[in-house]
Parts: structure tokens; sequence; C-alpha cells
């Protein structure tokens, strides 16, 4: 979970109508009777108000003042005619144990997605990237912990037990590498995929062998492998990892017309292998572009995923692949 100023942070990531405010509603009403202090920030689209005309802090901000603070001896009210970042908002809250936060499913910090059956939306990413799913759908297998809209108790307990993990900023909100010193070592694997879509002719002149480059698909599994062990390098918080093992496998879809890419990668160790499995496919895909692209240049790299990951807090992941 993601912290500011020390304080952990944790958002609710659903598209609207899933019940969002009422469930941090009764979060904080549960978490407040444990003794637990929480702070609540909400994302809103479209522009509000929290003053009435003719009161003086609505007076001083038409007046032209960006930032109207009242205060009185119960309740402090601080009023910005300008608009903060996402970790400028959090960094102004003090001296709670908690941030719950609706909205914001765009950024990137520890989120758990909300999945109501009624409203017709599906989650806004996919189920992998939450730490937690909340649904009353009970045949949702998320690869994460699942809880039921009435589980208030279990979602609370689940938030307080895990609010050391995923520390991805300090306490000024600077990012910063994670900590996974303290984590018990596991049998860890991740399997990401990518591809390459190519005309009938390029796919023909792999298969063939005839592109002047040399063998493409043997060089982008070399890649791919290279790539994994380069991922820290690469990606800024990523730490430098010692997997035991990375495989790639670079075949021809001729359905698709497309070059298919799997990467796994195994480790045993403190932290996922995820970003070395997704560095190895988007390495060797990027490598099948540059050695084609003299015959092809409208090339398309895409579906770069994650497919499936054993290990660590959250257990296995694994993803539902369409025909």
């Amino acid at each position: 979970m993601n912290r500011m100023n020390g304080i952990p942070v944790v958002g609710f990531a659903a598209y609207s109508g899933c019940g969002k405010t009422t469930l941090i509603e009764r979060l904080i009403a549960c978490l407040h009777g444990r003794g637990v202090r929480v702070a609540a920030v909400k994302h809103d689209g479209h522009r509000f108000e929290i003053d009435h005309e003719g009161k003086d802090s609505w007076r001083f901000s038409r007046a032209g003042a960006e930032v109207s603070l009242i205060a009185s001896p119960e309740r402090t009210a601080l009023v910005e005619d300008r608009p903060r970042s996402f970790c400028g908002l959090l960094s102004m809250i003090r001296d709670v144990d908690l941030i719950l936060v609706e909205g914001f499913k765009n950024e990137s910090f520890t989120q758990i997605g909300l999945l109501r059956r009624a409203s017709g939306r599906p989650l806004p990413d996919d189920p992998g990237r939450y730490a937690a799913i909340v649904t009353d759908d009970p045949a949702l297998r998320a690869g994460v912990p699942v809880f039921g809209f009435d589980d208030i108790e279990k979602i609370a307990e689940f938030i307080m037990e895990n609010k050391d993990d995923f520390t991805h900023f300090n306490e000024e909100g600077r990012a910063k590498m994670v900590d996974v010193g303290g984590k018990p070592a596991t049998r860890r694997t991740a399997a990401a995929g990518a591809r390459v879509l190519v005309n009938r002719e390029t796919l023909a002149l792999i298969r063939s062998g005839g592109v002047k480059k040399g063998d493409v698909l043997t060089v982008a599994q070399i890649a791919g492998i290279m790539g994994a062990k380069q991922t820290s390098a690469l990606i800024p918080l990523c730490h430098p990892i010692p997997f035991d093992g990375a495989d790639l496998s670079v075949t021809l879809n001729e359905e698709r017309c497309s070059v298919d890419i799997i990467a796994t990668v195994s480790c045993f160790g403190q932290t996922g292998v995820e970003m070395e499995a997704l560095t190895a496919a988007s390495a060797a895909a990027l490598t099948v572009y540059d050695m084609c692209k003299s015959v092809q240049r409208d090339m398309v790299v895409t579906d770069v995923r994650l497919l499936q990951k054993t290990g660590g807090v959250h257990g296995g992941y694994s993803r539902r692949e369409e025909p």
C-alpha cells in the first residue's frame, strides 16, 4: 500500500454506479470503531461548490483569492481555486492513520476494484492490477482476494493487515524503490505475452528464413532473454532480481497473421518477476519489428500483457484469454 507523509493510502476504483461512496462510508465507520483515524479523498470530474454565495470565504474567492482558509473551534476548511496533482492533494493530509481514496483510478497507487453486476460495467482495468476485488459476482476468479459488498469487517481487516505493502512513495511523496527486505522468499513465476501483427508477405518471409537480417524467431528469442536481464536498468523502480529461468516462445500465428510471443521467467526471491516477463516479451516484439522493418513499416506491436503469475502475498493470477 502506498504511503504519503508516512500514511498508508488505498483507493477504490470502479465506474459510476458500483457503490464506491457507500462502501467507503461503511468502511470509515468500521475503521473509526476500531480507533483508526481515517481521511477520505474523492475525485470529482466536474466543478463543485462547498461554499455559499454571500459567505465571507465565497466573497474572498470571488474577489480573486486563490486560497481561502476557514477555521472554527470545531472545524477547518481550505478552499483552493486551482488544481492540485494527486500527490499534492495527499501531501496536505496529516495526523491520520489511513487515507481512503475514491476515484483517481488512472493513478499508480494501491487500489481495490469494485464490480457490480447490475451496473453492466466491467472493472476499469485487468483484475490482476488490483490488490483485491469487491463484487456481487460469486463466480469471479481474479487471482487476488475477492470480497462481497457486505464483507466490511473482512475488507477493513485486509486493508489493515496489508497497509505496509506496496510503498512506492516516500514520506515526501517522491518515488522510491520498495524495501522488500522483510518479505519471505518464495518461488515466483510470471508469464507475459506480446504480438506483432504483420502482413501475409512478411509472415511468409519470416517462415522461409528470407529476412536479410537473419532468423527472426531465434534472434527475437535471444533478445527477449537479454531484455529480461536488463529490466532493472530500464524500469526505474524495479529491483535487480537474480532469476533462475527465462524461456521465450516465438511462433507464427497463421490465423491472426502475427508473430506471437510468450515469455516465462522464474525466481526464488522476495519480489515477483512480472516486469521481467513483460520486458522480455516487449524486447522480443521490438526485435521482430526491427528485423522486418525493411520489408514492412506498418507492423503493429500489440497485446503486451501479463498472462500468469504465482507466488507472493497475493498468490496466483491467470488471465482469461479470448480464443
